[in-house]
């Protein structure tokens, strides 16, 4: 056999590709409920806020330590009203801290206006980001988030700094955004098959891949995970330099 030179030995694929912060937009929690037959949408949400601990869960077996997500916007804060916001209050208060803090892993940031939540909301968010600190994952939940008010809060506070540079005001932009330490986020997932993001953390998320499922955030499996890491590993790969 002819063998070329320095071609002795095949070389071993490259390990897939591998995001190092995910985004997710637990998006259906209502349809999901209303398609399972259950006596109340809300149903939904509780389920959908039990899920967030099956998640934690999944990114660290897979060494994902930097997770953003979307749980209630301003804009979702003022339009709603009664009892389904109460309730949406009430998971907030009690079962997402619950869950953040049993994983024993994630330390939480909130991006977002907690002056918008009840009193006993913001106390139990407020606990439970002081009683994570200093673990290795780090979770941002929007909550009470407006995509515009961020950025124009971070230009604020940037400009007794006086004149910067391009580069240099993008860099301190990012770095005085609400999170943690790693803020750009390479893939964003979105639930229950809609395709479009909703603000979701633009300036993060400017260069990220997007990959929607059809799946409801309830019914959102560890497989369906895999596959939309899947995805943005073949994209990757798409994007990489040829190989000589």
């Amino acid at each position: 056999m002819l063998r070329l030179p320095g071609r002795d030995h095949q070389h071993a694929p490259a390990a897939a590709a591998r995001p190092r912060h995910v985004g997710l937009i637990m998006d259906g929690n209502r349809r999901w409920a209303r398609m399972a037959g259950m006596a109340s949408p809300s149903i939904g949400h509780r389920v959908g806020a039990e899920h967030l601990g099956d998640l934690l869960g999944w990114l660290q077996a897979r060494d994902i330590d930097h997770a953003s997500v979307y749980v209630l916007s301003a804009n979702n804060i003022r339009k709603r009203t009664g009892e389904e916001l109460d309730y949406l209050f009430t998971l907030i208060e009690t079962v997402v801290p619950q869950k953040v803090r049993a994983s024993g892993h994630w330390q939480l940031h909130i991006a977002g206006d907690l002056g918008l939540l009840p009193a006993a909301s913001r106390a139990a968010l407020d606990a439970a980001v002081a009683e994570t600190v200093h673990r290795p994952g780090h979770l941002t939940l929007a909550i009470g988030y407006d995509p515009q008010q961020e950025i124009v809060d971070a230009v604020r506070r940037l400009l007794p700094r006086g004149n910067l540079s391009a580069d240099d005001l993008t860099d301190a932009i990012t770095a005085s955004l609400p999170g943690g330490p790693i803020k750009d986020i390479d893939l964003v997932i979105r639930t229950s098959g809609e395709r479009r993001i909703s603000g979701f953390f633009p300036w993060q998320s400017g260069r990220a891949e997007i990959h929607f499922s059809d799946k409801m955030w309830p019914a959102f499996t560890e497989h369906d995970l895999d596959l939309a890491l899947a995805d943005y590993a073949r994209r990757q790969r798409r994007g990489s330099p040829a190989a000589l």
